[in-house]
């Protein structure tokens, strides 16, 4: 991998981490289409440095929500009872919607990532994922009952959270997975996508962390300081970027136009792979 390599991941993991895309499934297909992983020793380099690279997005995840996670920080030892109940009643939601992916990725990821980490796959799961975001987020819509983050309650906070494992699949997309699974567990539009974003919190960090531990040793070898540097910036730079555009473009236009986007792609890497 070179330093121009290294650049583009980035860039393509901060712009699709935060919207229902698939940033996993990108990286798989751009890593691909620029001739990346062809050894089983290099295969293993770029497939540790796409969940690495994931720090950036979450170190720009933290810094949006920050204002957000200091207030329910405070509100830990805040003596009003309202600011009490609104802290632990995120952060046990968040370890609640935390614990099923952790579990599932534990017992079964390094099998989906041999079994499914090839370009046809990711296809099947852009596709499946588009479909259901474009017929799913109006039934969704009508089922919601207008849940703000802060009425947030531990029954949907599992239903998200068990929601999220079907992210582990690449091409689904966890915002995707988490969005839609708010929605159906009663959240608006907005209090979904702000509480997806917020469990990203602890599942890219733990997620980078491990892998970062894990292997190390062959990220070293493979890809070195100096790119993984430049992977990590510029995902932390446009994922900054991402999160507020696509919140914007949630207010306004919803999901269908990501649906449409991903059914296209997949249509695309069928032709080229197959063609």
């Amino acid at each position: 991998m070179n330093l121009m390599h290294a650049l583009i991941l980035g860039i393509v993991e901060g712009l699709t981490e935060f919207i229902p895309v698939s940033s996993t499934g990108h990286l798989i297909l751009v890593g691909q289409a620029l001739g990346l992983g062809q050894t089983p020793e290099s295969k293993a380099a770029i497939d540790a440095f796409d969940i690495v690279i994931q720090a950036g997005a979450w170190l720009a995840c933290v810094l949006y929500y920050a204002p957000l996670l200091l207030t329910r920080l405070q509100g830990l030892r805040s003596t009003d009872p309202v600011a009490r109940q609104l802290a632990h009643r995120l952060f046990l939601s968040m370890a609640i919607a935390f614990v099923p992916i952790a579990v599932i990725g534990k017992l079964a990821g390094k099998a989906i990532k041999h079994a499914l980490f090839h370009p046809i796959p990711v296809a099947v799961a852009l596709a499946l994922g588009g479909m259901l975001m474009i017929f799913a987020e109006r039934f969704a819509k009508r089922r919601s009952t207008g849940q703000r983050l802060d009425d947030l309650r531990l029954p949907t906070a599992l239903t998200v959270g068990l929601a999220q494992c079907a992210a582990l699949i690449p091409g689904t997309s966890r915002s995707m997975a988490t969005i839609l699974g708010g929605l159906f567990a009663g959240l608006n539009m907005r209090a979904a996508a702000d509480f997806s974003f917020l469990l990203a919190v602890p599942v890219l960090g733990a997620a980078t962390a491990y892998e970062l531990l894990k292997e190390w040793h062959v990220l070293y070898a493979g890809i070195g300081l100096l790119p993984m540097t430049i992977g990590l910036i510029a995902s932390f730079l446009v994922g900054l970027a991402s999160i507020a555009g696509f919140l914007n473009l949630l207010d306004r236009i919803g999901l269908w136009p990501f649906g449409v986007y991903r059914i296209l792609l997949a249509i695309v890497v069928v032709a080229v792979t197959q063609g």
